[in-house]
């Protein structure tokens, strides 16, 4: 059974004590020496400054390969064009390429007037542009927006034709989600690298809003699980538990990578890695 490549997602902060939250938990996972690291957009792209920041820091100070994530909203192609050199020149090589979500106070997507309709044109002007290795999206649910199940499916094929060359899944709470949406791209001809977005849950309240949003579907017996968990003071235990459980049926799938939803808090995914046995270097002694 092949070891799986790790890689982990981070947020830019917007206060000085999410500040302290990101360095600390960048600081736990680096020892980790994960394949890459990413780094979000808030929503409407809010944090595209604090974003390119964070990129720019992980990246000098601690070493690892960062991919920043880019998207389509409230900006012209120029301006997204020119925040793209902008990474080229500060060293960064992988960009993950989205659409992204609506600003606060619109329902849907709607593009600029200037700017790039979807993530299949972003990333065909990244892959003219030819400087990066091109990261993008993947729904194993139907995407809100999606018309039907395979919706998704086609879409992803067509940003890989494009140029995306992997693509990062919303997370899911069953292995077997994962394996049937990736039986589907092989089905409909996706060559792209697949790999399974994992998010540890840190709140049972916060997952719930989380899954809401983005269409992903929450079996009926975690609801008692956590409700008992909750009441029983070990909500964290249960989900390293669960979290564990479900990379390694992804593990024992022929899945190669993970990638871990960190929201910038080190511990569950720390342990869930050391469950795994993928831990080596890690130390949460000293983490909050």
């Amino acid at each position: 059974m092949t070891t799986p490549r790790l890689s982990f997602e981070f947020f830019p902060p917007q206060t000085l004590e999410a500040s302290f939250r990101l360095w600390e938990t960048v600081k736990t996972l680096a020892p980790m020496q994960p394949n890459f690291v990413s780094v979000t957009y808030g929503a409407g792209g809010t944090t595209r400054k604090l974003t390119h920041e964070a990129v720019t820091t992980i990246g000098k100070n601690y070493g690892l390969d960062v991919a920043a994530h880019l998207t389509c909203v409230n900006a012209t192609r120029a301006e997204t064009m020119e925040i793209v050199n902008a990474y080229a020149e500060a060293g960064v090589n992988q960009l993950v390429a989205l659409r992204g979500d609506a600003p606060k106070g619109q329902d849907r997507f709607a593009p600029h007037p200037e700017g790039f309709a979807s993530s299949v044109e972003l990333i065909e002007a990244l892959a003219a542009d030819g400087r990066f290795t091109i990261r993008c999206g993947a729904y194993p649910e139907p995407h809100p927006d999606a018309a039907d199940d395979l919706a998704d499916v086609r879409w992803l094929k067509r940003k890989c034709e494009a140029g995306a060359t992997s693509a990062l899944t919303q997370f899911f709470f069953e292995a077997e989600t994962f394996f049937r949406f990736r039986d589907r791209c092989e089905k409909e001809g996706v060559k792209a690298k697949i790999i399974p977005g994992i998010l540890p849950i840190q709140s049972w309240k916060g997952v719930q809003r989380f899954a809401a949003n983005c269409g992903a579907n929450i079996p009926e017996h975690l609801g008692p699980a956590f409700e008992k968990a909750i009441a029983e003071d070990r909500e964290e235990d249960l989900s390293i538990d669960l979290c564990t459980k479900l990379c390694e049926e992804l593990i024992a799938g022929g899945v190669e990578d993970l990638h871990f939803y960190t929201v910038n808090r080190p511990v569950l995914t720390g342990r869930v890695c050391q469950n795994l046995g993928l831990a080596q270097g890690l130390d949460l002694g000293a983490v909050a």
